[in-house]
């Protein structure tokens, strides 16, 4: 393991692409390294280093979910217990699923839940709060039908483990898992990162400027309904003592069989970057026969990602504070560090010639509650656009990240993509149809956004 070839890949890497600050940690074979580049804040830098705090961002659901296997393990929950059994007040859109969702639902994105409520700034922002609005939100697919990440399904599991353990959630993820791990820079809430170094996110505007993201990842004075799907902050170092854990036999948090019973499939991903399949919570990765599990977290200007390998005894972490091409630099991070510590080389995916009829079927606009996906034809490519609602970003009074500028995709076959350019390049998807074989959603990130209205011609 050469610290120094790593250092001067994340070097390269963040400078070609402009990141202000990176933080990457590897282990193998119970050894670690770390490379770090730039600045945690370009106004008053300080060095990035392997403690340095970012926000995990959906790293964290892979907390929250350790937690509730724990609760499982001590026979507190049934994973297939209906999640009203511990939240009886429960109410969705629709009676029956509320009454039919289960635990498990929640832990590996079944629930048929869409996204995640947008927060109004307005009454309780706790989860308790959180959970009393749930029938605002709509549902995408009966429970257990299909997987489609859900940010509110996580926050709802937090909600369970407040109810079962009658502790507020921060607490109980304390006494369940972080202080037994030993995580100490591990933490939630802004009163515990202000006393620790910490990296700004930073955004690009139109002129490639960059402007300090805020508010700092998803930690809004007050609001903890978040925090099960996405509240945690943390360093590369905690990060690979995490890793180990996980790695290991449970060190009496848990029993291994419950710990390593989230890394078994519980539902396949169909043409998805993020994984092959879900365990419960891990996204799962076949990496040329060996047995990958991971997580990536995206928030206000800041990307983080996390890959386990454990047969080999294998992690990466790679933090990045730049909005949106953090993501590609930790996507590079990862290729890397499997094709020179394991030898596994990611394969290239080609996509097919661009054919105007397959474009004109599935031009149009598509949504989740939060945000628009359009896509557009020009009668030469084919462009994929996703952003935030312009309704929701005006009614905000907080800054939001800017939008994906439009990128060209490819055909894949089978009604799949490749998205070719940009930040969001790499991810793959698909189009659903119905039975009548007309167009009616896409999966992108492994979200289902539903068709709304078509409207061809380029954007």
């Amino acid at each position: 393991m050469s610290q120094d070839k790593l250092s001067e890949f994340v070097k390269a890497q963040a400078t070609e692409l402009g990141v202000p600050g990176a933080a990457v940690g590897v282990l193998l074979d119970g050894q670690e390294i770390y490379a770090s580049h730039g600045v945690t804040n370009l106004d008053h830098p300080l060095p990035v280093d392997e403690k340095t705090l970012f926000p995990l961002a959906s790293v964290s659901k892979t907390f929250t979910a350790t937690a509730l296997m724990r609760l499982v393990a001590e026979g507190k929950v049934d994973l297939d217990a209906p999640v009203r059994r511990y939240v009886p007040e429960l109410k969705l859109a629709d009676e029956q699923a509320a009454a039919r969702v289960t635990v498990l639902n929640l832990l590996n994105h079944t629930a048929g839940l869409d996204w995640n409520l947008i927060d109004d700034g307005e009454g309780d922002r706790s989860l308790a709060g959180l959970v009393a609005k749930l029938h605002r939100l709509p549902l995408i697919a009966p429970p257990g039908a299909r997987a489609s990440y859900s940010q509110a399904g996580y926050n709802l599991a937090g909600r369970v483990i407040e109810k079962v353990t009658g502790l507020p959630f921060e607490q109980a993820m304390a006494s369940l898992v972080l202080e037994p791990v030993g995580l100490a820079d591990t933490v939630y809430g802004l009163a515990e990162v202000m006393v620790r170094k910490f990296a700004v996110g930073y955004n690009r505007d139109d002129d490639g400027e960059l402007h300090p993201a805020r508010p700092w990842g998803a930690f809004k004075e007050g609001a903890r309904g978040d925090n099960p799907g996405g509240g945690l902050a943390s360093s590369v170092s905690d990060l690979l003592r995490w890793a180990r854990f996980q790695l290991g036999d449970g060190d009496g948090v848990l029993p291994a069989a419950e710990l390593h019973r989230m890394r078994e499939r519980t539902v396949g991903l169909r043409a998805s970057t993020l994984g092959d399949g879900f365990g419960v919570c891990w996204f799962l990765h076949d990496l040329d026969g060996l047995h990958g599990i991971g997580h990536g977290g995206s928030g206000n200007g800041q990307f983080a990602e996390l890959l386990i390998v454990p047969e080999r005894g294998f992690a990466v972490v790679s933090l990045a504070n730049l909005g949106p091409d953090g993501y590609p630099f930790n996507q590079s991070v990862v290729r890397w560090a499997l094709e020179n510590y394991l030898g596994i080389a990611r394969k290239t995916v080609e996509p097919l010639p661009y054919d105007e009829g397959q474009a004109q079927q599935v031009a149009g606009r598509y949504e989740i509650d939060a945000m628009n996906l359009d896509i557009a034809t020009d009668g030469a490519r084919l462009t994929l656009t996703v952003g935030i609602k312009p309704e929701i970003r005006a009614a905000s009074d907080e800054e939001m990240p800017p939008d994906y500028p439009a990128a060209a995709i490819g055909f894949l076959p089978g009604d799949e993509y490749i998205v070719t350019e940009g930040g969001l390049e790499g991810q793959r998807g698909y189009f659903s149809r119905d039975a009548d074989g007309a167009i009616t959603g896409v999966d992108l990130a492994g979200r289902l956004f539903k068709r709304v209205d078509r409207v061809g011609g380029a954007s």
